[in-house]
Parts: structure tokens; sequence; C-alpha cells
């Protein structure tokens, strides 16, 4: 595994040192097992691939919470050494947001706080051939946000009529009374009607998002909603922010068998199947998740994938 810090570092670590626990237990600090700083701590963990073959055909997609993003071959990062290495110049005052795989067949999704997100190609980035350059510019931010995820989406090509008329007629399949119309609708010919081979061909590459807020307010939304543009505009809602909802903690792709684990900073934990949190527009309010206490907040949204061993 890949453990990236607040400072810009990366270290390696094989997965049998980590140390074997109970759900309840404290577990270790990472202070103890890797070479950190005072005041460094670890922002992302990525699993490398078990076969290392694959590591040559990989990227890794950085991006930071002002903003930027660049891309690495993932060979840049074999063979560190037990101190560490640069894995990203950061500003000052700048964080790592996220650091994910990826591949040029790729789209790249960034969420702001205030709601915002956007969506490009991942070939829209160039492959950097240092680790210690600050990248290029992902999202244009307000004066007040910042980033605070990156995932990786699969690339399909389909224009504005086809993304609204498949939401349209998965709504209709599924008759699941959200009411809630595509973000996008505006923008489609309501005649347009998409045809069974591509309809399915489009299903298939189907993925949902969940997104997050700090109230405890959630939702899944298709991802035909999150268009493509190009790299570095401010993007477009990702949620609706209102007092109700408060400000975006998380969001990611999932898959109906995935969990989540949400924390509060009152201590409170909470973990939850994705399938019960509603399907909705991209730039709703969505439902409540979590119930917190009044003046607590989620602070932190874990995904917990589907093992397969269910």
């Amino acid at each position: 595994m890949l453990f990236f810090s607040s400072r810009g570092m990366v270290y390696q670590m094989k997965v049998w040192r980590l140390p074997l626990a109970a759900p309840h237990a404290r577990g270790k600090a990472l202070i103890n097992l890797l070479p950190l700083e005072q005041g460094e701590r670890i922002t992302t963990i990525m699993p490398l691939p078990v076969d290392e073959a694959l590591w040559s055909e990989l990227d890794v997609m950085f991006a930071t919470r002002s903003g930027n993003v660049r891309r690495n071959k993932l060979s840049d990062f074999t063979g560190i050494r037990q101190n560490g290495k640069i894995a990203m110049k950061l500003q000052e005052g700048d964080q790592l947001a996220g650091v994910e795989t990826c591949t040029e067949d790729d789209d790249v999704l960034l969420t702001t706080m205030n709601g915002q997100c956007i969506r490009f190609r991942v070939t829209d980035v160039r492959v950097f051939k240092g680790r210690d350059s600050t990248g290029v510019r992902g999202v244009n931010l307000a004066e007040d946000d910042h980033v605070i995820s990156l995932s990786i989406l699969g690339h399909f090509e389909a224009s504005a009529d086809e993304r609204t008329a498949y939401l349209k007629q998965r709504r209709a399949g599924e008759d699941n009374g959200t009411g809630e119309d595509s973000s996008d609708a505006e923008a489609a010919d309501d005649a347009f009607v998409l045809s069974p081979e591509r309809f399915a061909e489009m299903e298939q590459a189907e993925q949902v998002i969940l997104t997050i807020s700090e109230q405890g307010y959630g939702k899944r939304s298709i991802s035909y909603e999150y268009r493509v543009t190009g790299r570095g505009g401010k993007g477009i809602v990702a949620m609706s922010t209102t007092k109700r909802n408060g400000r975006l903690v998380a969001s990611f792709p999932v898959v109906p068998s995935d969990e989540i684990m949400m924390v509060t900073n009152g201590g409170q934990l909470i973990r939850c199947p994705v399938d019960g949190i509603r399907v909705a527009g991209r730039a709703t309010q969505g439902v409540i998740v979590f119930r917190t206490d009044k003046d607590e907040k989620v602070v932190s949204v874990e995904h917990i994938p589907d093992d397969g061993e269910g």
C-alpha cells in the first residue's frame, strides 16, 4: 500500500505489516509505523494492484484541496525507501485531497466543499515526468471553497440528448417515485428516444455517484448527469448545499452492494448499505442518512466496497 501525507510525501508498506485487530480496537498510531514528521498526517491510502505486471499500464492522478491535478506513471512510485519520497510539491497551506490510479480511457471527477463538481478526461492532464511539480489547474474554485474528493470514472461517449433520454427512460422503467428531473433536462429533446440496444449499452456502462453532506444528508446520482467538460472550469452543481444540508464531505462511485461508514465530530459512528439511499437528480438536496445531534456534523465518510463474501 502507498500512504500519501499532508506534506506531499509518499510511503510504502506491505499490508501484512499493519496490525490486525478487532473492530473496536484503537489500532496502532501511524507515527509508529511510518517515519512521519511532527504535524504530518496521512491524507490518502492507496492499495496497489496485486499483479505487479499491471503497474506499467496504470497512471496515478493527484488532486489537491486548492484544485490542482497532476498525472504520473505508477512506475514512478515503486521502490520507495523506508524514509519515503516526495510525491507532489504542495503550495504553502495546500494538502492532497485524493490520489487514484487511472488509465487514459477514464474521466476525472473533482467535487468541492461548496457543492460544485467538474468532470474531464484523464488525457486533459499530461503525464508529468517528475514528482516535484505542483501540477495544473483542475477546477476553478471560489475563494471560500476547496476540493473534498477525487474520483475516477469510466469514460463513455454520449450526447446530451442520449444522456437525458437514458435518465428519463431509466426512471420510467423503475417507477421509483423520486419525482426528480434530470439536471440536464433543459438541453434535451423531449421527443428523443433511445433504441433498446443503445439503452442496454448505456446501462452496462452506468456508474452511480454517492454524495454526503455534513448534516447527514445524501443521495445517489447517475453518472450521465455529470457531463464531461474541459479541465479548469468552475464546474456544475454536485448537490444542493442549503442550510439544511450544509457543505459536502464526501462524493465517490458506489454499487448497490456497497456500504459506507460515517463518523461525526462528536464521535458517533454509523454503518449502512448504500442501496437504501435514494437515487435522485444531481442538483437535489438528498435524503437523511445519518441523524446527527444539534451542533454535530459528519466529518468523515468511508467507502466499504462489497468483498463478494456476502
